[in-house]
């Protein structure tokens, strides 16, 4: 599958909500939350948190931020299919979001042996990795959008 719009992107993401993925940490202050309890974290929840640090981190650097925004769609896409996971992710937002964000997704679940890895791919591990905290507010998902749009706008020029 390949997005062609924000549009299909944002939908996809808000399909996250409810899909169940990364591993979750305890947060110091555990809230309430629907869904199954226990050592997952939704998928949406991973990826604003993850996006979020790397804003924290990277504030300048919005294709490293939308990379962690987009790094686990491949999950929802291909269902059982984790080892490639991320190579479905990296097809999917290519053609929209632009051949840097679709490598750092390709490689943020690349061996460690198939290294020396650049540090935008480290960062993003880095913060898939912290990511992944149950409980913890990391803002809504439409607050990406504009992102999203900038940095689909970039790729637009850059073919």
């Amino acid at each position: 599958m390949e997005l062609r719009s924000v549009d299909e992107l944002m939908d996809l993401l808000h399909a996250c909500r409810g899909a169940w993925g990364a591993p979750a940490l305890p947060h110091p202050k555990p809230r309430p939350r629907g869904g199954p309890t226990g050592s997952s974290l939704d998928l949406h929840d991973h990826a604003l948190q993850t996006a979020a640090l790397l804003r924290r981190g990277h504030p300048s650097d919005k294709e490293l931020q939308v990379a962690g925004l987009v790094h686990g769609i491949g999950q929802l896409l291909y269902p059982g299919d984790e080892a490639r996971h991320a190579d479905h992710a990296a097809d999917a937002v290519r053609a929209l979001l632009g051949e840097r964000v679709a490598r750092l997704v390709r490689l943020h679940a690349a061996p460690w042996d198939d290294g020396p890895f650049d540090d935008d791919v480290l960062s993003l591990r880095q913060a898939d990795e912290a990511g992944k905290v149950a409980g913890l507010n990391a803002g809504v998902l439409e607050d990406w959008r504009t992102v999203l749009e900038l940095v689909a706008a970039r790729a637009t020029v850059r073919r």
